[in-house]
């Protein structure tokens, strides 16, 4: 049998720790996870079964597949109705408050898993462990790191990567054949149904400027309706830009970067707006201190924008995002959001993108993304490579 948890005893310990004292926070004893999310965060791989963390015992496994996992508190079944009576085997207290990731998990679940526990009160547990993960520890940091050093490389190369007569997607081809070939896992794990992509965003021109359906900062025409996103097909023109947001999924923790490149000659309103953005990420790095304000930090962003009469263009222009940046690990949207009505807070060890962007009509997109880890002395940059727009001739 092969040991379930993939963790070192510490990291595991942190990570249990972190979920009790949420778990503690919300008000309830016990915890049964199975989104893939959660299940790769507490045991550091993806197994099809259930967690069970609860405040006064160690965390129970309980596995559906794969077959060959094995270890302590760890027990194999075929359907969650078995859960109870290893419970009472291990002598694991039965919940009284059982938390849900109602969220995540459908409704039929849910309820049959109420009429597993009975006698529990079963609330929502999902807000508990958002709040949990946010807070990255060591090795997740380190995680992070690598995969934006990676990030980073592979971004360099995509001037290489352009011929001419080349579309967008195309190009989004060939980035993504490099990732893979560089380690680039493919996934692109996204919490919720309001979102779902490939490998990224490629976006050249006035596709920039297509509304999508999806709850991501750019959107573009897609090349077909049942993923209207990103690429669609269009030839790269002199005079326009083209935005890059692709994966940088290279260890099971994300980065998420942006950089534009261009053909030809820009006029001055994209040049601004894109040295808009970077400044807007010189002040964030600033004040992006633990105990800093979410929403005062959009407030920053939109303000600078604001200012310099880039309004229209911020975040969108025929339809524009509700937020400027948001958290980012195992999945692609965590906290915290920096949004107009976020209440959350910073914290050492939250890893926070920030993508102030802006669509120019006849242009395309401009404006920069970069993962920052918060600390004590302010944001450090976790991709960082050049910021100003960058030829393709």
């Amino acid at each position: 049998m092969e040991p379930l948890s993939l963790l070192e005893p510490r990291e595991s310990f942190l990570r249990v720790e972190k979920v009790r004292r949420a778990m503690s926070d919300a008000g309830f004893d016990a915890l049964l996870a199975c989104d893939f999310a959660t299940i790769y965060y507490l045991a550091g791989r993806v197994f099809d079964g259930f967690a069970l963390i609860s405040v006064a015992d160690d965390p129970v496994w309980f596995v559906k597949r794969p077959v060959h996992l094995g270890g302590e508190l760890v027990c194999h079944i075929r359907k969650p109705e078995e859960i109870p009576g290893w419970l009472e085997r291990f002598g694991v207290a039965a919940p009284s408050r059982l938390g849900l990731e109602m969220d995540l998990c459908s409704y039929s679940l849910v309820e049959r898993l109420k009429s597993v526990f009975p006698a529990a009160e079963c609330v929502n547990a999902s807000g508990a462990l958002r709040a949990a993960r946010s807070v990255k520890t060591d090795e997740e940091l380190a995680k992070v790191r690598l995969s934006g050093a990676k990030h980073v490389g592979v971004y360099s190369r995509i001037p290489s990567l352009y011929t001419t007569g080349m579309t967008d997607y195309e190009l989004q081809i060939a980035i993504e054949y490099l990732s893979r070939k560089e380690g680039c896992l493919g996934q692109f794990r996204i919490s919720g149904s309001s979102m779902e992509l490939f490998m990224g965003n490629v976006i050249s021109g006035e596709s920039a400027d297509a509304p999508s359906p999806y709850d991501f900062a750019m959107g573009g025409k897609g090349m077909d309706p049942s993923l209207p996103v990103g690429a669609s097909g269009e030839e790269i023109r002199p005079g326009c830009t083209v935005m890059v947001d692709v994966n940088g999924n290279f260890t099971g923790y994300m980065t998420d970067m942006t950089r534009v490149y261009s053909l030809g000659t820009l006029p001055k309103l994209a040049l601004d707006a894109h040295q808009c953005s970077i400044d807007i990420h010189r002040e964030f790095r600033r004040l992006a201190v633990p105990g800093a304000s979410a929403k005062a930090l959009y407030e920053m962003a939109e303000g600078m924008a604001r200012e310099r009469g880039f309004e229209k263009y911020f975040m969108g222009h025929t339809q524009h995002a509700g937020f400027v940046g948001h958290g980012v690990g195992i999945e692609i949207n965590e906290q915290p959001v920096i949004a107009p009505r976020s209440r959350d807070i910073l914290e050492a060890g939250n890893v926070v993108a920030l993508e102030p962007k802006f669509v120019i009509p006849g242009v395309g997109a401009v404006g920069i993304e970069n993962t920052y880890i918060i600390g004590a002395a302010g944001a450090e940059c976790a991709t960082d490579a050049p910021e100003e727009i960058i030829s393709l001739d």
